[in-house]
């Protein structure tokens, strides 16, 4: 590897990233530091919406936390505390769920938006390319509502999965 092809940033820590990959490197002078294993899975604009309606554990759920997620669902969010609190865990969520999730063609976000406010019409399993499981889910109301459940504990692992080729 070339130095030259290389930037450094603010902080002089060598840049993964080539100069020449970034849209403008003249303008800034420095390419900013990104971890090579980082990638962007998941939102933290929808994180925070999902927060709004948080004491179900919906947020918990996107991030990859199905069993707090219930906790949350049964005790409405600690009683509040507990999604209280999450306002200012969810950054940490984020960047925990963008390490654990491999990035692909099937995005996370547009996946579970259209799982929680569309599940039972399925088209969540349309956007993941499951065409057949999609039209069994919007025939039955998502499997009369216990495929919709099902979809929420697993979806992120069933893209993952996806995307990692392993199905």
């Amino acid at each position: 590897m070339a130095t030259a092809a290389w930037s450094r940033n603010p902080f002089h820590v060598e840049s993964p990233i080539p100069v020449a990959a970034t849209a403008s490197p003249a303008k800034h002078g420095y390419v900013p530091y990104v971890p090579a294993h980082y990638s962007d899975t998941h939102s933290k604009a929808v994180g925070y919406l999902f927060w709004l309606i948080g004491f179900t554990g919906a947020h918990r759920f996107y991030y990859g936390k199905p069993l707090t997620g219930i906790l949350w669902f049964f005790t409405l969010g600690l009683l509040g505390v507990g999604w209280l609190i999450d306002f200012f865990l969810i950054p940490a969520m984020d960047r925990e769920a963008d390490e654990r999730f491999a990035p692909g063609p099937t995005d996370y976000s547009v996946a579970w938006l259209l799982l929680i406010f569309a599940g039972v019409l399925g088209l969540h399993r349309f956007v993941q390319g499951r065409w057949l499981s999609g039209l069994v889910w919007l025939c039955t109301a998502g499997l009369f509502g216990i495929g919709v459940i099902y979809d929420i504990f697993t979806l992120n692992q069933s893209i993952d999965a996806r995307h990692r080729g392993l199905y």
